[in-house]
C-alpha cells in the first residue's frame, strides 16, 4: 500500500470515528507503530488532524478542503436526495454547467435518466461519471487541474466559462453566510464561481445544511445572485426569511 493510499484510510478513519490510535493503526495496516506516527505527523502539518497522546484527533476547522476522494463520501443519503430534486428541475435538452463540488457528481449521476443535455464542467470526475452517456453533448472548461481536487481552475477556465449561456447552473460552496454570501475557502475556487454565475440564467445552490451559517476565505457572490437553494433538510426560519426575502426559492426533502 503507498503512503498516500494509507493516509487517505488514515483520514477517512478520522472523519468517522473522529480519533485514532497509532498502535491500532500499526496492526490494521501492518506497519510499524513509527510509519503510522510519520503518517500522522503529514496529516498534522496538512491541518487534517491534530496528534494527540498515543495517536490523533480529527481536526474540525471548516476552513481545511479535505480530499476530494474524502469529501465525496460524506453525507451521501444527503447528497443523493440533493441531487434528485436538482435533477428534477432539468429538462430534456437543455444546457446545464455543473461545478467542481462533490455534491454536482452527486447530481450529475441523477441527471442520467436525461435526453439530450448538453453539460459543461470544470469537473474531472464528472467527465469520468458522464463518458458512457449517450446522445449527450459534455464540454470541459479545461484549465489547470488542481492536485487533490480533480479541478480544472484559472484564468483559462473562467474565460470558458464566460463564452457559455446555461439554461441552468448547478453549483456548491465552501460556506453560506446571510451577510456575506456564497463563500469559498480558497480563491481559486471563489473565482471559478463568480464565473459561474454570470453564465446561466436560472442558477441553484446545491448545499448541505452543514454550510449554513459558515464562513470562508473567498466570496464567491451573494444571496442575490442565486434563484434556488437546494438543500438536505428544512433550514431554519431565519433562513427561510432570508431566502423569501431575496427572492430565492428553497427546496428541500419533505422528510
Amino acid at each position: 500500500m503507498l503512503a498516500l493510499e494509507r493516509r487517505n484510510l488514515i483520514l477517512e478513519k478520522l472523519q468517522t470515528e473522529k480519533r485514532v490510535v497509532v498502535s491500532e493503526l500499526s496492526q490494521l495496516y501492518d506497519v510499524s507503530e513509527e510509519t503510522i506516527r510519520r503518517d500522522l505527523d503529514k496529516l498534522e502539518k496538512e491541518g487534517f488532524a491534530t496528534k494527540s497522546y498515543g495517536g490523533a484527533v480529527i481536526n474540525e476547522n471548516v476552513s481545511i478542503d479535505l480530499p476530494f476522494n474524502i469529501r465525496k463520501n460524506q453525507n451521501v443519503a444527503g447528497k443523493q436526495k440533493m441531487a434528485e430534486i436538482a435533477a428534477s428541475m432539468v429538462q430534456d435538452g437543455e444546457h446545464i454547467l455543473l461545478d467542481a463540488s462533490t455534491t454536482a457528481v452527486f447530481v450529475a449521476k441523477a441527471l442520467k435518466e436525461k435526453e439530450g443535455l448538453t453539460v459543461i464542467t470544470n469537473s474531472m470526475e464528472i467527465l469520468i461519471e458522464l463518458s458512457d452517456v449517450s446522445g449527450w453533448n459534455i464540454i470541459s472548461t479545461g484549465g489547470v487541474m488542481k492536485e487533490g481536487y480533480l479541478a480544472f481552475l484559472g484564468s483559462r477556465t473562467e474565460d470558458a466559462i464566460r463564452s457559455y449561456y446555461v439554461d441552468k447552473v448547478f453549483f456548491s460552496c465552501k460556506a453560506l453566510d446571510p451577510e456575506w454570501g456564497i463563500m469559498e475557502s480558497q480563491e481559486a475556487f471563489g473565482s471559478t464561481k463568480k464565473a459561474m454565475l454570470s453564465s446561466g440564467r436560472r442558477k441553484i445552490l446545491v448545499v448541505d445544511s452543514t454550510k449554513f451559517d459558515q464562513t470562508a476565505f473567498s466570496v464567491a457572490g451573494k444571496l442575490r445572485d442565486v434563484d434556488v437553494v437546494v438543500t438536505d433538510r428544512k433550514p431554519s426560519e431565519k433562513w427561510l426569511a432570508r431566502f423569501t426575502d431575496a427572492g430565492i426559492e428553497c427546496r428541500y426533502p419533505e422528510s
